[in-house]
């Protein structure tokens, strides 16, 4: 029997990324120094924004996308959190709006003037006061306005009407910090990692938890939804302590569909998918590199694309 290589046929075979000309690149950012686990920045189609090291307190910049080149040291922040900001998140619907979460306990959603800002803005919009530990992860709704999730370190997920500011319902079936949450493309389902090892999914109106898996062997830390394909990507540490990713479906969470392990650094994944080109990038804290997959229905599933090489390495993503 002769051998034949395996071909598929894909769009993405020569996906290749470049970094942006110095000209077009935010220079002068005094980055935040914090380590929790987070992006640290979040960007739209109109402002960037980046968490700052900041004495006393947590402030972040908001820099509309087109003003490139150095930041001055006394470029306008956002700054009324009284401790570190933990995470960012701009409004999917509103470009000006944007949600932050820090260790005074607080979530706070600030509206960004048209132009960015021309002085410091210690004003939110909207604060929130529910939580009785710092709050690591804010998320917005997928499909709904002015709905926004925040996570705490008091192992509750709390849903916030905007327009009413106050919380309307509390998912508290966590026992210990979550780590990760991320929406289904509807928002009808949520699914969060938690530092008990164990892989959730959520319905959010009625807090019931539908699945859950037992992560000994994949310890994980961040999930991502794979838009409407009914499957769920995990990254996380193998049981011999090298990366990993592994691929889940959604109605059954007793064993992963695969898991592939990537290398033996210690800087945690970070997952992103983008649901139009079902592509996966794969970039992890502290390394240079960020990883192309694309991923399909059928077997193999996850397929090695190329890699971004830089001799800088990355801080949020």
């Amino acid at each position: 029997m002769s051998w034949r290589p395996q071909y598929r046929s894909s769009k993405f075979r020569n996906v290749y990324g470049k970094a942006a000309n110095r000209e077009h690149c935010f220079d002068g950012i005094p980055i935040t120094k914090n380590v929790h686990d987070n992006h640290f920045c979040a960007v739209n189609a109109r402002f960037l924004a980046i968490v700052t090291e900041s004495a006393g307190g947590g402030s972040f910049l908001v820099i509309p996308l087109e003003q490139t080149g150095r930041i001055e040291p006394n470029y306008p922040k956002v700054c009324g959190h009284q401790g570190n900001v933990l995470d960012i998140k701009w409004n999917p619907f509103i470009d000006n709006i944007i949600a932050s979460c820090s260790e005074d306990t607080s979530v706070r959603i600030w509206e960004i003037p048209d132009g960015g800002l021309k002085r410091n803005m210690t004003e939110a919009l909207l604060e929130l006061h529910g939580h009785s530990r710092r709050v690591g992860l804010v998320e917005w709704h997928p499909t709904t306005n002015n709905i926004l999730f925040s996570a705490g370190y008091d192992y509750k997920v709390l849903i916030w009407n905007l327009d009413i500011g106050e919380p309307v319902k509390m998912i508290d079936c966590h026992t210990d910090v979550i780590l990760c949450m991320s929406f289904n493309t509807d928002g009808s389902l949520l699914t969060t990692t938690c530092k008990d090892k164990k892989l959730r999914v959520i319905e959010p109106r009625s807090g019931r938890v539908l699945q859950e898996a037992n992560c000994k062997n994949h310890r994980v830390n961040r999930v991502v939804f794979l838009g409407n394909m009914k499957r769920l990507l995990t990254t996380g540490v193998s049981r011999w302590n090298t990366r990993q990713i592994a691929l889940w479906d959604q109605e059954d969470l007793s064993m992963p569909m695969i898991e592939e392990e990537i290398d033996g650094l210690s800087g945690l994944l970070f997952p992103f998918y983008d649901a139009d080109t079902h592509m996966l990038y794969l970039a992890g804290k502290g390394d240079g590199n960020i990883r192309y997959y694309e991923i399909s229905t059928e077997k193999p599933y996850l397929s090695y694309l190329m890699e971004f090489r830089s001799p800088a390495p990355q801080k949020g993503l």
